[in-house]
Order: structure tokens, then sequence, then C-alpha cells
């Protein structure tokens, strides 16, 4: 066991107002397996970055362990997934090779062919058997779950927990809680540590967070409170001290005892008024330390159009694929209103294929596609490789209305900075949300998304989990997040 030493970090891009990180002080263990969660634009990967040492940025990183970033940049793609694991960990014999990609479930005949012709999912697991191959190294793996399907995240997941030494980057919860014994949560003011993977971390959060409302509530009455009973005191004191001030015993009083009276009454009067406006001030500094870093989050809406039939859309026997050879075969599948149709499978089974013919993109196929005419889509693809220009341009080109485009990403926690900026320049999540927000502002009568949730934060997830369980439009959609699919999904259809 060793440690990582972080003092007074401090980073912000160049050219940005924004501060990413400011005077972060941690102390990471190099046993923990760690999950790193936060919104989309919280600094998660430029923080493995400064790990790294691709970023530079003020304070100190200390370590005894060398840090090893995935995706690990490959130098031969042509080379043969054996000969990469051999590059990236140089050290290994080949049995702990066949050992650590066994454990992967990566067939030995993946090994000999050439890297470039693997899956994503494959090229991941290559990739990571290698890294933790890597003799004193300390992983910093960055969403490795995106070209992995459910059983492919499930397999990673129990791997990774008989690891030790990570920082791991995941939306997937899921995914998290399989896989990791701490969570590093990036907030609105600060970062913070907890001991249990992400379900044990949400329950304390969800308690903690409740207690500060309670608290904060109680103490806006409190306040309220204090203030009128020191306004009463500093008036009764004011006129204690013009009594005393004021006093002429020849004229109201023939009594001379009289004024001590009056200025102990006084000084009683003072002492109380000044007694009230000190728990006033302690009350508003404690209110002032609450909710910082509670999420502010809203209701997210949807525009469905009623459509004049039950009955949306129908396949008879559908095979789909591509210069005569077919991806996915004999699909039977009708769309009625209100459903939320999840397709699952593994990697190449067919799913995107059959979105995008459904949708009308022209993919070969046999059998029967019953869709009016009149049926309008909107279709979120799986990626995002040819978004550019500004969030006004993409708006026009999709012909949504700009007003409601914004007020949805402003939900979806944009800052008003990214209103100004260009798609190509945004964060993988961050595009994802716009997508997504495009497909919101359009009115239609069904939803159409290809793993809409690649790279999209945990709230976000939420948000989008919550509008579906609320509105019910009717979708069909892939998503290999399984706690999403679970909640959201009225029928999964399973696609072999």
């Amino acid at each position: 066991m060793s440690l990582i030493n972080i003092s007074n970090l401090s980073f912000s891009y160049e050219g940005s107002t924004e501060t990413v990180f400011d005077s972060v002080s941690l102390q990471l263990d190099t046993d923990w397996r760690l999950g790193l969660i936060g919104r989309n634009g919280r600094g998660k990967t430029t923080l493995l970055r400064l790990l790294s040492g691709e970023l530079k940025g003020s304070g100190s990183i200390s370590a005894s362990v060398s840090f090893e970033y995935f995706p690990f940049p490959v130098a031969d793609r042509e080379a043969m997934a054996m000969d990469v694991i051999r590059d990236i960990a140089f050290e290994a014999e080949d049995w702990e090779i066949y050992r650590e990609t066994s454990l992967l479930g990566i067939d030995e005949d993946v090994l000999y062919r050439p890297y470039c012709l693997l899956s994503g999912g494959e090229q991941t697991k290559v990739m990571l058997s290698g890294l933790f191959l890597r003799h004193n190294a300390f992983l910093l793996i960055d969403e490795p779950t995106n070209h992995l399907d459910s059983e492919g995240r499930r397999m990673l997941g129990e791997y990774l927990r008989k690891k030790q030494g990570f920082i791991l980057v995941s939306h997937d919860r899921k995914f998290l809680d399989l896989s990791v014994d701490r969570i590093m949560s990036i907030n609105r003011c600060g970062i913070d540590v907890c001991r249990g993977n992400y379900s044990e971390w949400q329950r304390e959060k969800d308690m903690r967070d409740s207690f500060e409302l309670a608290r904060n509530e109680k103490l806006k009455k409190d306040i309220k409170h204090l203030e009128a009973a020191a306004k009463r005191a500093s008036e009764w004191s004011d006129k204690a001290e013009s009594r005393k001030i004021g006093f002429d015993p020849t004229k109201v009083e023939k009594n001379l005892n009289r004024r001590p009276m009056e200025g102990a009454k006084a000084k009683k009067q003072m002492k109380r008024s000044k007694a009230i406006t000190e728990r006033r001030e302690r009350a508003v500094e404690e209110k002032e330390q609450l909710l910082h870093n509670i999420e502010q989050t809203a209701e997210l809406k949807i525009q469905t159009l009623p459509y004049h039939t039950e009955r949306l859309l129908q396949l008879e026997n559908v095979s789909a694929g591509y210069e005569g050879i077919f991806v996915c075969r004999g699909v039977d599948l009708t769309v009625s209103r209100g459903e939320q149709i999840a397709l699952s499978g593994g990697n190449g089974s067919g799913k995107s294929t059959l979105l995008r013919l459904i949708c009308g993109e022209d993919i070969e196929y046999t059998g029967n596609i019953i869709r009016n005419d009149r049926l309008i889509i909107s279709y979120v693809s799986q990626k995002t490789d040819g978004l550019s220009g500004t969030l006004t341009d993409y708006a026009d080109s999709c012909g949504i209305d700009i007003s409601l485009f914004f007020a949805i990403l402003r939900k979806l926690d944009f800052s008003r900075r990214l209103f100004e900026g260009r798609i190509e320049n945004f964060s993988a999540g961050q595009k994802k949300k716009v997508m997504i927000a495009g497909s919101l502002s359009r009115k239609a009568h069904l939803y159409i998304w290809d793993e809409p949730l690649n790279f999209v934060d945990i709230i976000s997830r939420t948000q989008i989990e919550e509008l579906i369980i609320r509105n019910r439009p009717a979708m069909i959609f892939t998503e290999h997040d399984e706690m999403f699919r679970e909640r959201v999904a009225s029928r999964i259809i399973s696609l072999t």
C-alpha cells in the first residue's frame, strides 16, 4: 500500500474564464478500486489527464506508482492483438497474457487477429488486459464500457472487482456497483471520497441531502423569528437607554435610586438584543454552509403527438444486413402507443441496423415493414461524429424551436458559456445531450434512440428515466445501461 498525494491542485484551460479545480487537496490509496463520478463538464477526464501528466496545473501530485491511462495509444493497429499486449506489457510472460485475457472472456483465436479488425469491445478488453499486466501501474480508466454490451460489462465488472489500484470513470450504475469499493464524486463545490459502491454512496447522499434540506427550512424559520425578536429587543433597548439618559428625578420621581435602576434595565435590554443578534448571525452562517452540493434538477418535457390508431409500426419476419449478409434475422415486432420497447443483444446482433431500417435508411432487408407514411419519428443516433457548428446552427438544421431546445439543455446542466461555443469542442457527454435535447424538442409519434446514454452523466440519466416513466411516450431504444433499461422498458426484445 502507498499513497497518492494531491496538494493545492488548481487548473483552468487556457483562454477560459472558468476554473476547473481550485486548491484541491486529496490523499488516495493505491490499493483502492475508486469510481469517479460527476456531471458532464465537471472535470473527471481533466483530473485523470492531470494525474497522468498530460496536463499541468499548479500545486503538486506525488505518488510511488506510475499512472497508465485508458484508452492507451496503440502504435501499430495492424499488428496482432497478442503483439499489441506484448508492446503494452513488455515484461509479461505469454502464460500471464493467456491468463489475463481468459479472465476477460477473450478467445485465444482473437489474440491472433489484427487489432484493427477487432470489435470495439474486444479492443477494450485487449487493452485493459495489457495495462493490468504492467508492473507498479495505477490505472486511470476513462469510460471503458461504451463499446461493451451488457454481458461484456458484467464480465469486465467482475474482472475489475478482482483487481486493485485504479480510478474508473463510468456512468453505468450497476457497473460501478460491481467493480469499485470507493466513490470519488466531483461536486458543485469540492471533491468527496466515500467508502462503498455507487448504491451505498447514493443512499448516503440522499440522507445527507434530506437532512440539509430539512435543516435549511428550520434555519429559515428560525432566522425569520430571530429577526423579529431582534427588532423588538432593539426597540426595548433604545427605549430603556433613552429613559436612563433623559431621566430628571426632580421632575419625575423623588426617589434618587431610580437612576441606577434605569441603567441596569437598559444594560439588560442591550445584552438581550446583542445575544439575539449573535444567534441570528450563527443561524445565517450555518445556513450558508448547507445545500452547496445538492444538485438542482428540473423536470424535462416531451412533446408527443397523438396517433389515430393503436398500432404505430409492425415488422413481419424482417431480416436486415449489408451486401447479402444479414446481421439480424426473422424479427417480428409490433409497436403500439405508449410502449417503450428495448432491443437487447450482444455487439453485432443488428440492433442499430434494425433501428436505422425502421427510420427509413436504405438498408437491405427482407420481410415486411408496415409503417404509415404519416408516422413522425424522432431519432437519436449512436454516433456523434458529425456534430459541428453552434447550437443555433443545430437547431436551425433540425427545424426545432430554439427556445425550447435551449431550455432543455439548461435543465441538462448546460452552462451559459456552452451556448456560445461550438459543438465540436464539447465533451462526448455534452454532444449526446445536444442530440437528446434535439429529439425532445421535436413533436413526434415515435421516439427511436440508439444507445442515447453513452457518456451522459448519472444525474442526467435519472432525469431522462423519470421523463419517460412519467410521460410513457412510444419508444424503441437500445441501451446497455441495465438499470435504465429495467426502469424504463415496458418490453424487452432480445436479438440473437
